[in-house]
């Protein structure tokens, strides 16, 4: 078993200058060696967090890019333990840069929690977004993430309002500021009051906040 909040804590490092740039990708688009190719280049090139897409048949979350991606990578037989061996074999090679895994509950529920967040552990992940799981709901997942030393990272949505305050109190890594209502892409433009929202957040935690979605 790892450390506890160990994840958290190199999270947390990635952004000790200032700011960091966390790049997506799709495992498994077109073949995993194309992925590790890219994470390759993403750590050469400075990337502060990988968040690494496990594909999934219904990506609620994602637009019309990540839904296709997630399409061929399924249909070319990517799993969720495949995703996980090749993290494994990236740190193997000795990247360093912190793995976040973004993925939806049905699959470390398929797989089974507990097992999840281990076989996390042990193939160098240091945390888990998972946008379908509401604040209110997330013990079933949080407490095998704690036991694993894997973060569970807390979303803050411009509809979160009010419970901006108790998200920000328990989030651990860094905070996914979903910067639109929507699904991801591209924007022409985004209104939310951003500065408004980590100014609340900041009243609560020191810990980074990252602007994603747009």
């Amino acid at each position: 078993m790892t450390e506890f909040n160990q994840g958290a804590s190199r999270l947390q490092e990635a952004f000790s200058r200032g700011k960091a740039f966390i790049p997506f990708i799709t495992c498994g688009d077109p073949d995993l060696e194309t992925t590790k190719a890219c994470i390759r280049e993403m750590a050469a090139a400075g990337a502060g967090v990988i968040e690494l897409g496990v594909p999934f048949s219904d990506p609620t979350a994602e637009g019309p890019v990540i839904q296709a991606a997630s399409e061929r990578a399924l249909k070319a037989g990517v799993t969720p333990r495949a995703v996980l061996d090749m993290a494994r074999d990236l740190r193997e090679e000795g990247i360093q840069v912190p793995f976040v895994i973004m993925t939806y509950a049905n699959v470390p529920f398929a797989f089974g929690a507990d097992a999840f967040m281990e076989a996390c552990a042990q193939c160098g992940i240091d945390g888990l977004i998972l946008p379908d799981v509401p604040f209110e709901e997330k013990e079933e997942f949080q407490s095998v993430c704690d036991a694993h030393g894997v973060a569970l990272i807390s979303l803050v949505a411009p509809t979160s309002r009010e419970r901006i305050t108790m998200i920000a109190r328990e989030a651990a890594g860094f905070i996914y500021l979903v910067s639109s209502l929507g699904v991801t892409g591209t924007r022409t433009e985004i209104r939310t009051d951003l500065d408004a929202i980590v100014a609340q957040i900041r009243e609560q935690t020191d810990v980074p906040v990252a602007i994603g979605f747009g």
